[in-house]
């Protein structure tokens, strides 16, 4: 524990010793070769594309954030917080640059091009899922159909690959799929174009908020927005952005004191997409509250707003056809359907269900099992009492279930790498980051595990 809470601080100093256009160098540098590696090795034709269209933009900014850091070390920054992360107009204009570039513009030419050439070849399989369950729930139907009482599968259209047949997504979900069933121009209902409106909205609401150093902030958008986390999945699917987006805002939400309105967010975020149940089920325990308005119980408070949307939401859907909401939201994901998911990256789950065929029921029951036992044994431990410490925890949590789940992808890395910029975030508008003056240790808590008394709390 020391030594890595050493190499940790050793890497922060190594770090914020940088000029900020340094960072951003770096930053879109790694974006650049991100994308040189996947449209070099990718087999998805949409990433390569995307890859092809904004690898000039991370090159461009990385070239130009590396003049302005050399420049900037000649030159004082009075009164810059936080190392000096401060927003300057030409990062400014970067940023826009990379946002247009490396987003937007991979974005609506994929709609554009999906127009033209109706297919897959332009979209991933995600967006026609939302899309189908969105027209479904336009016309009054359930969104779960896959199966029906007696355990019959539907059959899959001609040409249409067997896994578009289920919908892995809770029922919020199919909201953004809703468009696709109007008549307005089809370049305008793709479900991507509402997922990235949605996210960005939902994420400048988010930072806002937030009353931290500029510099985490910083971060956090250009990690949601423009690097290659937020930027490849908006382009070519993106369900899994709105999802972390309301993520974040509760987070936000929890450390600005608001129970209610976090709950609502996490509620949200659970209504769409399983990903979010972890940090959902475990968000009452890093609840504070503001002025007392609900008593001493802030964790009943998220519970309780959480329910208002979560209940009427999915469970008059699971109730529904419950053979149906399994066989989709449940043995479809682990990949107990009998149907091979899509997602299919050779990480070491993936690759030990495909050398050991015989083992892929047992083997998520058992890794479910354990990865349970142990996060039960961290949390009797040494349970988060921030939300910083809640997205640092669930960061490791989820990195480890990436690598372990049976089916996965690459891109689900997403999750826990805004949730490691997340607690940065948060931990830094805590006073977190100052632990010798509250006694606290380099995790962020106390050595009694009791919450320290931080710093610039309202």
């Amino acid at each position: 524990m020391a030594l890595a809470a050493g190499v940790r601080a050793g890497a922060v100093r190594v770090v914020t010793s940088w000029e900020p256009e340094e960072r951003d160098a770096v930053l879109y540098a790694a974006s650049g070769l991100f994308a040189v590696v996947t449209a070099e090795t990718s087999t998805i034709t949409l990433y390569r594309q995307w890859a092809e269209l904004a690898l000039g933009p991370y090159v461009f900014a990385a070239l130009v954030s590396a003049l302005l850091a050399r420049r900037a070390r000649h030159r004082p920054r009075p009164g810059a917080d936080a190392g000096g992360w401060h927003w300057t107009t030409p990062r400014m204009l970067l940023f826009l640059l990379v946002l247009l570039g490396a987003t937007l513009m991979p974005l609506s030419l994929e709609v554009l091009w999906r127009g033209d050439a109706p297919g897959t070849s332009h979209v991933q399989p995600e967006v026609s899922v939302v899309e189908a369950s969105g027209a479904r729930v336009a016309h009054g139907l359930d969104p779960y159909q896959n199966v029906d009482g007696s355990h019959r599968r539907i059959t899959v259209p001609a040409g249409q690959p067997a896994y578009d047949a289920y919908n892995p997504y809770l029922p919020l979900m199919s909201v953004f799929g809703l468009a696709r069933s109007t008549r307005a121009p089809a370049r305008l209902t793709d479900a991507r174009v509402a997922f990235s409106l949605i996210t960005i909205l939902v994420v400048v609401a988010a930072l806002a908020l937030c009353r931290g150093p500029t510099g985490p902030r910083l971060l956090a958008l250009q990690s949601m927005t423009v690097l290659p986390t937020a930027a490849l999945p908006l382009a070519t699917g993106g369900d899994d952005l709105p999802v972390a987006a309301l993520l974040l805002l509760g987070l936000v939400l929890l450390q600005r004191r608001r129970p209610v309105l976090g709950g609502l967010a996490f509620g949200v975020a659970a209504s769409m997409k399983i990903t979010a149940w972890p940090l959902a089920v475990l968000a009452p325990l890093a609840a504070r509250d503001a002025g007392g308005r609900h008593g001493r119980r802030p964790a009943l408070a998220v519970v309780a707003a959480m329910a208002a949307v979560f209940v009427p939401v999915v469970v008059p859907s699971a109730l529904a056809n419950v053979p149906a909401f399994v066989d989709n939201v449940v043995r479809f994901p682990l990949g107990l359907a009998g149907i091979r998911s899509p997602a299919a990256t050779p990480l070491f789950g993936h690759v030990v269900v495909s050398t050991f065929p015989g083992v892929h029921r047992l083997f998520p029951i058992l890794v479910a099992g354990a990865g349970l036992l142990v996060l039960a044994l961290v949390l009797l431990r040494r349970p988060p009492r921030t939300p910083a410490a809640l997205a640092r925890l669930l960061g490791w949590a989820f990195t480890v279930a990436i690598l372990l789940a049976p089916a996965t992808r690459i891109g689900y890395f997403l999750y826990p790498i805004d949730l490691f910029v997340w607690a940065w975030l948060l931990r830094s508008e805590d006073g977190d980051a100052l632990p010798a003056a509250s006694g606290a240790t380099p995790g962020g808590a106390a050595e009694d595990g009791r919450e320290p008394a931080l710093a610039g709390r309202r």
